[in-house]
Formats: structure tokens, sequence, C-alpha cells
């Protein structure tokens, strides 16, 4: 890959003037995700959006006129001219678009998941070592403004909720809902957590696609934590939250809103003190007191970024750095083993249905 450290004065944190040189990038994929990629790249003043790429081209054309660029039909024309692009193909095409590039050392950065199975995952990172590219996942939802809230307060999990259902959308139904949805608060569980999984059970049901359209899936990890994972791609709602239960505070969070809280236990240590020093009786007398009154409820300090510009913003600092990637390929592999023992698990799981 060719070096950028020595970019002359890129600063990508500053929007406020157009940096002296701006990386060159492709958007290759002109679907939901793609459009919004390519979006984001012409606004940002350290991009460069050389070109659209789709086999329908008529597709890749729609988007290019839209943010003033070109669009192709493959990529092999915009060789030579890009450093960087972000693959937003089906999954199940990842392997094959993306591995050429890798080998000419452009830097990718591939939409979740970053490949169907761990094994195309670890071909992907291999090529990745030997060429020297820079490879990110599309993890966006780590870059969402109430997971950084949530990881500034390093709080050491012990318990994990995590609920991520929709309406069916009709696209990636060639993925079922653990690779397609659940994968996003896989990343967030592992990142949170910080050890390997040792049990896993799930259990799910294939209603509309091929694969699994709901799953609930029980994680327990090496450190004792335990995390519970639903999610749904058949709701009538649309609904993204994460709980977390530590020994320092309580996290309510709500990636949609954008909005979250924390108990923390420094702060409601008055009525720690209270109940400790009371026993049984002396608390039952305090029933028809509102408890929610009486816990200090802090709000997080959210700040309101769009997920997908900082997911963005940080790939190009970390091409024009040469600083490893905030969200991995290795954090990509990890999530997809953990989403293939938990759709391994609702395979295995014993349905017991009685005969008709």
């Amino acid at each position: 890959m060719e070096n950028l450290d020595t970019v002359p004065d890129l600063n990508l944190k500053s929007t406020s003037r157009k940096p002296e040189f701006r990386i060159p990038v492709a958007v290759i994929g002109a679907g939901h995700m793609g459009r919004h990629h390519a979006r984001i790249y012409h606004e940002l003043p350290e991009a460069e959006l050389v070109g659209v790429v789709d086999s329908d081209l008529g597709r890749a054309e729609a988007i290019a006129r839209q943010y003033g660029t070109q669009a192709f039909a493959s990529v092999e024309p915009l060789l030579g001219r890009i450093k960087a692009a972000t693959v937003a193909v089906p999954t199940v095409a990842h392997l094959a678009v993306a591995l050429p590039l890798i080998e000419r050392g452009i830097g990718l950065l591939i939409e979740k998941p970053l490949a169907p199975d761990s094994q195309t995952c670890r071909q992907l990172i291999e090529a990745a070592r030997r060429s020297g590219a820079l490879l990110q996942v599309g993890h966006s939802e780590r870059f969402n403004p109430v997971v950084r809230a949530m990881s500034r307060m390093e709080v050491h999990p012990r318990f994990v909720e995590t609920h991520r259902i929709s309406p069916f959308t009709f696209r990636s139904a060639d993925i079922g809902v653990v690779m397609d949805m659940m994968i996003h608060d896989i990343d967030i569980v592992l990142h949170l957590v910080g050890s390997k999984a040792v049990r896993v059970e799930a259990v799910g049901v294939s209603v509309l696609a091929q694969h699994e359209d709901i799953c609930n899936a029980r994680v327990t990890f090496e450190s004792g934590c335990v995390a519970n994972l639903t999610a749904s791609r058949l709701a009538l709602k649309t609904e993204r939250k994460i709980r977390v239960f530590s020994e320092e505070a309580y996290l309510s969070l709500d990636y949609q809103k954008k909005v979250g809280i924390a108990i923390k236990k420094e702060a409601n240590l008055d009525l720690l003190k209270m109940a400790h020093e009371r026993n049984a009786q002396d608390l039952s007398q305090l029933a028809g007191m509102d408890f929610g009154s009486m816990v200090k409820v802090e709000p997080l300090q959210v700040d309101d970024v769009e997920p997908l510009r900082a997911e963005q913003q940080s790939f190009l600092r970390a091409l024009a750095t040469g600083e490893p990637p905030e969200v991995s390929a290795e954090d990509g592999a990890a999530a997809v083993e953990l989403a293939e023992r938990i759709t391994a698990a609702v395979k295995e799981h014993d349905w017991q249905l009685p005969a008709r």
C-alpha cells in the first residue's frame, strides 16, 4: 500500500477548510448503503469521490450524477486512480470484490459483516497482512454517539441485554437476521466485555426468508458476564436498545433516538447506605414511596454525530496516519465467528413439536 504518512497538512478533524490533499476513493455497490457512503464521501473535504461502481450501470449512474462523479460497471478503470474504497456489495460477494483490491494495496472499508463466514474473513485478513493494505469493517454502530458515550464510562459489564428489531426491509435476504442485524450488537458486546465467549445458546425461526428471521441468543463469557441478544426483522416497529449492568453503574441506551441514562453507584451511595442499615422489615415501611424519585439518574452526554460519517472519517484518518483502524478486520472476524456459533446453536436447538 502506498504510504500516506507524508501527505502534507491533512487535518481530518476539521471540515471548515479544504485539505491540501484529498484521498481518492470509490464506492463499490450502489445499493442502500452504497448510496449513503457516496453521499458522505462527496461531502467530506478530506475525500475525493472518484467513482461509483455497480454491475447495474444504470443504478451507479443515478448515484454518480447526484454526487458529481463517474459511474462504472466494474472497478478495473479505477485501478491506479484510487487509494481507498468502500465495499457495499452483498456479503456473499465480499471476497470476490475485495481480494483483488487488497492485493493491490488499496485500503478498504467493507460493510458488515466482513464476510459470510470466518474462513473467508481470515482469507481477507491474511491478504491484507501480505499487501499492507488497510482493512476496516463497517460496524457503524460502534460510532453511534450513545456507544461512544458508554465506552467513555469504562464500565465492566456483568450482564448485557440488547434488542434490535425492525420490519422486514427485503434487503440482505442472502443472510439471516444474526448476520444482518444482530451482528451489530455482537460487535458492541465483544468490544464492551473484552472476554472470550465460552458458552452459546440460541433459538431462532425462519418465517419469510431461507435463513432465520428471528433469533434470541444467550452468551456466557470467560469473565462471567452474560449477554442476552434479541434480533428480529419481522417486527411492526423499529427498536434498537442496549442495557448494561455492572458493579459501577446501570446503563440504558437507545441507539435510534441517540439518548441514554446512567445510574451510577457512586451517585447513589446514600440510598445504598440506607438500604444496608435497615432490615427487611424496616424497608417494607417504605412501601408506597416512589423508588424512581429516590434514585439519581444522569443523562449521558451524547454528541449529535452521524455514525456513518464518523466511521468514514475514522477510516480516512487511519489511511492518512498509518494508525490501526478503530474497528479492525480482526474485530469483524471475531463478530462473524460468534455469529456462526449462534447460528449453529439455532440449528442444533431441539424443537419438540407436537405431531399434527
